[in-house]
């Protein structure tokens, strides 16, 4: 799931997929293959990009512009052969958020300055780190995301009508909505559940065909033909451009007021992509680049910005689509984006009839696809730690602010990982050894800081230093400088008491990474095994016999 060896610290670390696999050999089997998976995946797109586009406050051709450019951008020269870039159903909260605080020309610059912050990230090889984020964590923010996505698409599924603008934040939300239900359109809440019943309908009985096309062009024909009373995107937007826009810059005097913006698009597009070319390795057995990856997909949102689009990141579900139709390789990614351009060349007016209540329809599947519950239900029972952290994300995300439920997530995460470290490393103190002048700490686990404070409240019950402190340290993998710092004010404390402090059974890299930190001699004494120090401290005859007492 990252670098391959090979790669890692070198240029090849950034070596396109594209490159690799034309390396490999490509011939028209391959052409073929990638093409039909193409066309599939950009059946798939074309639907989400607009649904998403329009759930953001944004136009839907801002939708298409973004899987257009960026979805090509991230296919050229990505670092996984299989991810499919363009707009996400994750980004929803954060971009309508970004609308509303600095406007389309503010989103627009703060999709460009993610960019440059993701090719940052990529240069200074964060994507190995990025994928670290825990388990609980990433499950506790999509839920909360999907939530949040379907209570955005409220509006559109009933045909309320709110006298002012919808409240971002989710209670007054389900307020405002609450207060308009005597506005209520039935035909709005027809089609959008006629829309879901297809997809679902045809996810079990045909789970091969394009359902969420398929549903939306049926939803658009009931309206056309009823002339049911239910906005689409003609009435709303206006008509689809047939092109591309001229690229060109946003206004930049708003740099500061998009640079947050900019942080938290690049934070959330590097977990998602990330999480997307992982997925897309499980299923295929390949290893993506993350480094690449983070690169690339700073590029699209370059690219996307300077042609009017928005975020772009790696999107879960069309990249597992992808791998299903039968991808070979990147050029499946950048047929989709081609596939998406012709669709704007020729047959963007048709785009006007599509309901929203049914685009509403598909994100209200998707938000629920994205709500994860069966791991959330899980991770519930699993623990006490995986249950804090997935419940504390999920309700900051729903409840606070997206960034603000990853960044605390993280941290109570950590948390729960310091406490069952400390606890792998299993100190037990006797109470013989307060009487002992000799005593022998047998430690095991790694000895970070977490631990080296459990330690410290061992020694702490002892009532006089002994005169000779002996760490057995053989079964210590590892050790950090808060570790090593407790090591020298252990050494520091017997020296106060005409003790010794005594380090055995140390590996090499153990002991390197205690020297780094100024634990040397004659600070400290470092001998081989317990035999040795036996045999040193035997020199004087008074020496009382050692107790041991397993830490």
């Amino acid at each position: 799931m990252s670098d391959t060896a090979k790669g890692q610290g070198g240029p090849s670390e950034y070596l396109p997929k594209l490159v690799t696999v034309l390396r490999e050999g490509y011939g028209l089997a391959d052409l073929r293959a990638d093409a039909l998976a193409g066309l599939t995946v950009a059946i798939v797109a074309l639907p989400l990009s607009m649904a998403i586009a329009i759930a953001s406050g944004v136009g839907p051709e801002r939708g298409l512009f973004t899987a257009i450019v960026g979805g090509f951008f991230v296919s050229l020269l990505g670092g996984s052969r299989y991810q499919i870039g363009g707009p996400a159903g994750a980004f929803i909260v954060l971009v309508a958020a970004c609308v509303l605080s600095i406007g389309v020309e503010g989103l627009i610059l703060a999709t460009i300055l993610s960019g440059v912050v993701l090719i940052a990230a990529g240069l200074l090889r964060l994507g190995t780190y990025i994928r670290y984020i825990p388990y609980p964590v990433t499950v506790g923010f999509t839920a909360g995301i999907g939530v949040i996505i379907f209570a955005s698409q409220l509006r559109e599924m009933f045909g309320l009508t709110l006298p002012d603008a919808e409240p971002g934040e989710i209670i007054e939300k389900v307020r405002a909505l609450w207060d308009a239900r005597d506005t209520v359109t039935w035909p709005a809440v027809a089609v959008a559940a006629l829309t879901a019943g297809v997809i679902l309908g045809l996810r079990r009985l045909r789970p091969h065909w394009p359902g969420m096309l398929i549903a939306v062009v049926v939803a658009s024909v009931v309206v056309a033909v009823l002339g049911l009373p239910v906005a689409t995107i003609g009435t709303r937007f206006g008509a689809l451009p047939q092109m591309l826009p001229v690229p060109a810059l946003p206004d930049l005097s708003q740099w500061q007021a998009a640079l947050p913006w900019a942080f938290s698009f690049a934070l959330l597009g590097a977990i998602e992509s990330l999480l997307s070319a992982v997925v897309a390795d499980g299923m295929s057995g390949s290893r993506h680049r993350s480094n690449a990856e983070l690169v690339a997909q700073g590029v699209a949102n370059i690219g996307s910005g300077l042609f009017g689009g928005f975020c772009v990141t790696g999107t879960i579900a069309r990249t597992a689509t992808n791998v299903r139709a039968g991808s070979r390789g990147p050029v499946s990614g950048m047929l989709h984006a081609l596939f998406l351009l012709v669709f704007l060349l020729v047959a963007a007016p048709l785009a006007a009839y599509i309901p929203l209540a049914a685009l509403a329809g598909v994100l209200a599947l998707v938000a629920w696809g994205m709500a994860e519950r069966h791991e959330f239900a899980s991770l519930l029972r699993s623990s006490w730690g995986d249950a804090l952290v997935v419940t504390t994300t999920f309700l900051l995300v729903v409840f606070r602010d997206l960034t603000e439920g990853i960044v605390i997530g993280f941290a109570l995460a950590g948390l729960v990982f310091i406490k069952r470290m400390s606890e792998t490393t299993g100190m037990q103190d006797r109470p013989d050894i307060q009487r002992a002048d000799r005593v022998v700490l047998h430690l095991q686990g790694p000895y970070f800081f977490g631990a080296a404070a459990q330690l410290g409240g061992v020694l702490e019950r002892i009532a006089e230093t002994p005169r000779a402190l002996i760490l057995d340290m053989s079964q210590v993998p590892l050790i950090d400088s808060s570790g090593a710092r407790g090591v020298l004010q252990l050494a520091a404390r017997a020296r106060r008491q005409g003790g010794q402090l005594y380090l055995v059974g140390l590996s090499p890299a153990l002991r390197r990474a205690l020297e780094a930190q100024g634990a040397r001699e004659p600070e400290v004494h470092f001998l081989p095994d317990l035999a040795a120090v036996d045999a040193l401290l035997a020199r004087d005859e008074s020496a009382p016999a050692r107790v041991e007492a397993p830490v």
